[in-house]
């Protein structure tokens, strides 16, 4: 192997490590970062609204009362079912988004993160 280090990788082990480490302490603030950030998904025009973080913990549920039928439970179920599971799908676009501003696309890689 070459002395200046690893081939495609621009630079020595040391200056590589130090790269990581960064990656990691930038990584771990982010994480606490994105615990008090929130996502928010409105289903059925407005009538249910969830808020989620972006470690995936529902915060609210705003359920309009007009929205409240007690001959049919099932419509009222589905659409907390897609609003929490919309509130939850953005909170993963948010936190992948805020990784790869950091990973420069390294967080696909099996085992590295």
């Amino acid at each position: 192997m070459a002395k200046g280090g690893f081939p495609g990788f621009g630079g020595n082990m040391g200056n590589l490590m130090k790269q990581a480490q960064k990656m990691q302490k930038d990584m771990a603030k982010l994480q606490e970062e994105l615990e008090l950030r929130t996502v928010e998904a409105t289903v059925g025009g407005g009538a249910i609204t969830v808020v989620a973080t972006g470690k995936k913990e529902i915060k609210e549920i705003n359920i309009k009362p007009e929205v409240v039928d007690p001959d049919d439970v099932e419509m009222l179920q589905d659409l907390i079912l897609a609003a929490v599971n919309e509130a939850i799908r953005k909170a993963d676009e948010m936190v992948s988004g805020e990784m790869g501003k950091i990973t420069g696309g390294l967080g696909g890689l099996p085992g590295l993160f």
